[in-house]
Protein backbone atom coordinates (compact mmCIF):
# COMPACT_ATOMS: atom_id res chain seq x y z
CA UNK A 1 0.00 0.00 0.00
CA UNK A 2 1.23 3.50 -0.90
CA UNK A 3 1.82 6.00 1.76
CA UNK A 4 0.53 9.54 1.70
CA UNK A 5 4.06 10.70 0.89
CA UNK A 6 4.15 8.36 -2.14
CA UNK A 7 0.83 9.81 -3.38
CA UNK A 8 2.20 13.32 -2.91
CA UNK A 9 5.36 12.49 -4.87
CA UNK A 10 3.31 10.86 -7.65
CA UNK A 11 0.94 13.83 -7.76
CA UNK A 12 3.86 16.27 -7.90
CA UNK A 13 5.43 14.22 -10.71
CA UNK A 14 2.19 14.28 -12.73
CA UNK A 15 1.70 17.99 -12.09
CA UNK A 16 5.32 18.71 -12.98
CA UNK A 17 4.98 16.71 -16.20
CA UNK A 18 1.78 18.53 -17.07
CA UNK A 19 3.39 21.89 -16.34
CA UNK A 20 6.44 20.98 -18.43
CA UNK A 21 4.20 19.78 -21.29
CA UNK A 22 2.16 22.97 -21.08
CA UNK A 23 5.31 25.10 -21.11
CA UNK A 24 6.68 23.30 -24.20
CA UNK A 25 3.24 23.56 -25.86
CA UNK A 26 3.11 27.30 -25.21
CA UNK A 27 6.61 27.80 -26.62
CA UNK A 28 5.68 25.78 -29.73
CA UNK A 29 2.37 27.67 -30.13
CA UNK A 30 4.12 31.01 -29.70
CA UNK A 31 6.67 30.12 -32.40
CA UNK A 32 3.92 28.99 -34.80
CA UNK A 33 1.83 32.08 -34.05
CA UNK A 34 4.80 34.36 -34.62
CA UNK A 35 5.48 32.65 -37.95
CA UNK A 36 1.81 33.07 -38.94
CA UNK A 37 1.91 36.77 -37.98
CA UNK A 38 5.04 37.33 -40.06
CA UNK A 39 3.43 35.60 -43.05
CA UNK A 40 0.26 37.70 -42.67
CA UNK A 41 2.31 40.87 -42.26
CA UNK A 42 4.07 40.14 -45.55
CA UNK A 43 0.69 39.60 -47.26
CA UNK A 44 -0.71 42.81 -45.79
CA UNK A 45 2.34 44.81 -46.87
CA UNK A 46 2.17 43.36 -50.38
CA UNK A 47 -1.54 44.22 -50.60
CA UNK A 48 -0.88 47.77 -49.37
CA UNK A 49 1.87 48.26 -51.97
CA UNK A 50 -0.46 47.02 -54.70
CA UNK A 51 -3.24 49.35 -53.59
CA UNK A 52 -0.84 52.27 -53.38
CA UNK A 53 0.46 51.50 -56.87
CA UNK A 54 -3.12 51.42 -58.21
CA UNK A 55 -3.93 54.69 -56.48
CA UNK A 56 -0.86 56.44 -57.92
CA UNK A 57 -1.62 55.04 -61.39
CA UNK A 58 -5.17 56.39 -61.14
CA UNK A 59 -4.01 59.85 -60.08
CA UNK A 60 -1.48 60.00 -62.93
CA UNK A 61 -4.17 58.90 -65.41
CA UNK A 62 -6.48 61.66 -64.14
CA UNK A 63 -3.80 64.27 -64.77
CA UNK A 64 -2.82 62.89 -68.18
CA UNK A 65 -6.36 62.20 -69.45
CA UNK A 66 -6.49 65.37 -71.62
CA UNK A 67 -3.50 64.01 -73.57
CA UNK A 68 -4.96 60.56 -74.27
CA UNK A 69 -6.33 59.69 -77.72
CA UNK A 70 -9.91 59.04 -76.57
CA UNK A 71 -9.98 62.52 -74.96
CA UNK A 72 -8.29 64.25 -77.90
CA UNK A 73 -10.81 62.75 -80.32
CA UNK A 74 -13.62 64.63 -78.51
CA UNK A 75 -12.17 67.67 -76.74
CA UNK A 76 -9.42 70.28 -76.86
CA UNK A 77 -7.02 69.82 -73.89
CA UNK A 78 -6.91 73.64 -73.52
CA UNK A 79 -10.60 73.51 -72.56
CA UNK A 80 -10.00 71.07 -69.69
CA UNK A 81 -9.57 72.04 -66.05
CA UNK A 82 -8.39 69.50 -63.50
CA UNK A 83 -10.31 69.41 -60.21
CA UNK A 84 -9.43 65.97 -58.83
CA UNK A 85 -12.35 65.78 -56.46
CA UNK A 86 -15.31 65.25 -56.48
CA UNK A 87 -14.87 65.01 -60.29
CA UNK A 88 -11.59 64.78 -62.11
CA UNK A 89 -12.07 67.24 -64.96
CA UNK A 90 -14.41 69.95 -66.12
CA UNK A 91 -14.25 70.60 -69.86
CA UNK A 92 -15.50 73.91 -71.22
CA UNK A 93 -16.01 72.45 -74.69
CA UNK A 94 -15.15 74.97 -77.43
CA UNK A 95 -14.10 77.79 -75.09
CA UNK A 96 -10.56 78.00 -76.51
CA UNK A 97 -12.00 78.59 -80.00
CA UNK A 98 -14.37 81.27 -78.68
CA UNK A 99 -17.65 79.35 -79.03
CA UNK A 100 -18.66 77.39 -75.96
CA UNK A 101 -20.71 74.33 -76.89
CA UNK A 102 -21.16 72.94 -73.41
CA UNK A 103 -19.70 72.14 -70.02
CA UNK A 104 -18.74 68.51 -69.44
CA UNK A 105 -17.88 66.86 -66.12
CA UNK A 106 -15.44 63.98 -66.59
CA UNK A 107 -14.52 61.23 -64.15
CA UNK A 108 -11.43 59.20 -65.11
CA UNK A 109 -11.35 55.54 -64.05
CA UNK A 110 -8.54 53.02 -64.43
CA UNK A 111 -8.54 49.29 -63.80
CA UNK A 112 -11.54 48.02 -61.90
CA UNK A 113 -12.07 51.08 -59.73
CA UNK A 114 -15.68 52.05 -59.15
CA UNK A 115 -17.47 55.26 -58.29
CA UNK A 116 -17.34 56.64 -54.77
CA UNK A 117 -20.54 57.76 -53.10
CA UNK A 118 -19.61 61.40 -53.71
CA UNK A 119 -18.84 60.78 -57.40
CA UNK A 120 -22.23 59.10 -57.85
CA UNK A 121 -23.93 62.06 -56.18
CA UNK A 122 -22.29 64.52 -58.58
CA UNK A 123 -23.13 62.33 -61.58
CA UNK A 124 -26.75 62.05 -60.47
CA UNK A 125 -27.04 65.82 -59.84
CA UNK A 126 -25.73 66.59 -63.34
CA UNK A 127 -28.05 64.00 -64.92
CA UNK A 128 -31.00 65.51 -63.01
CA UNK A 129 -29.96 68.94 -64.32
CA UNK A 130 -29.42 70.24 -60.79
CA UNK A 131 -26.67 72.51 -62.13
CA UNK A 132 -26.71 76.28 -61.99
CA UNK A 133 -24.49 79.34 -62.43
CA UNK A 134 -24.07 82.01 -59.83
CA UNK A 135 -22.23 85.31 -59.50
CA UNK A 136 -20.55 86.00 -56.18
CA UNK A 137 -19.69 89.68 -55.97
CA UNK A 138 -18.15 91.73 -53.19
CA UNK A 139 -19.09 95.10 -54.74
Amino acid sequence: MMSLADYAVALLAVMGGAALGLAFGLVYFKAKFRSWILDKEAEIREDAIGRSRSSVTGRVAEQLAPLLPNFLSKYNPKDARFLGSPVDLVVFDGLDEGRLKGVVFIEVKTGSSGFTHRERQVRDAVRAKLVSWELLSER
